[in-house]
């Protein structure tokens, strides 16, 4: 753990713990210092912004994920470590990478996976599980709430998870797609909205007992 970073990795062969944990202290200080000596609304701002084509690059990632999701920038900040640090882990020689930030997915495997959703107290938390292929990764797997957590929703879904070929827009989309439900008639449109981004692979929703899915979600 690393301030609020707090991650679990799993790999084909024994953890650098040194080298994963100065990685994610260099993504937070550049995004620390982005905030702290360039733009304090990189922090707060709800909405895209623009910033510098000087930016670190996960920076740049972030802003243009919010982009897309119509949402701010720290909206996709833990899938944006998530992926950051599993790219780095791979480019070091490791073949099977899963990183896990706060509900935040970014996997690359070799054999298929099932992946746990918690959904607060939905009747559906717990027992839902997704299948994730290979030919599906890299890929990022973010699930956003408006039940649970600290993480600020203006919906009220139990659980939104997003797959996309990358954890930073699917953490932005799925807060944007939490943002559109507050109720179960809500799932149309909030699928649709996600359909209309452009890299978007999957949507999974949940609210109290009622779920959609829609695209790669395919239920273990």
């Amino acid at each position: 753990m690393v301030a609020e970073t707090d991650v679990q990795i799993m790999t084909d062969k024994p953890l650098d713990c040194r080298f994963a944990e100065a990685r994610i202290r260099a993504y937070r200080g550049a995004i620390e210092r982005y905030i702290h000596c360039k733009d304090k609304r990189f922090l707060t701002s709800l909405k895209p912004i623009p910033v510098e084509a000087r930016a670190a690059a996960i920076v740049r990632d972030m802003a243009r994920g919010a982009a897309r999701a119509g949402v701010g920038p720290m909206a996709a900040v833990a899938g944006a470590i998530a992926q950051y640090l599993g790219k780095a882990l791979l480019r070091k020689g490791y073949r099977d990478v899963i990183v896990e930030n706060g509900g935040d997915i970014f996997l690359k495997i070799s054999r298929p996976v099932t992946v746990g959703i918690f959904a607060g107290s939905s009747a559906l938390s717990g027992k839902l599980r997704l299948r994730i292929d290979p030919r599906q990764t890299p890929a990022g797997l973010c699930t956003s709430s408006g039940t649970v957590g600290h993480s600020l929703s203006f919906g009220q879904a139990d659980g939104v998870s997003i797959l996309c070929p990358g954890a930073v827009l699917a953490d932005a989309v799925a807060t944007a797609v939490g943002n559109r439900v507050q109720a179960a008639a809500d799932f149309p449109t909030a699928i649709a909205f996600a359909r209309s981004i452009r890299g978007v692979k999957g949507v999974l929703i949940i609210k109290d007992d009622r779920m959609a899915t829609w695209g790669g979600i395919t239920l273990a």
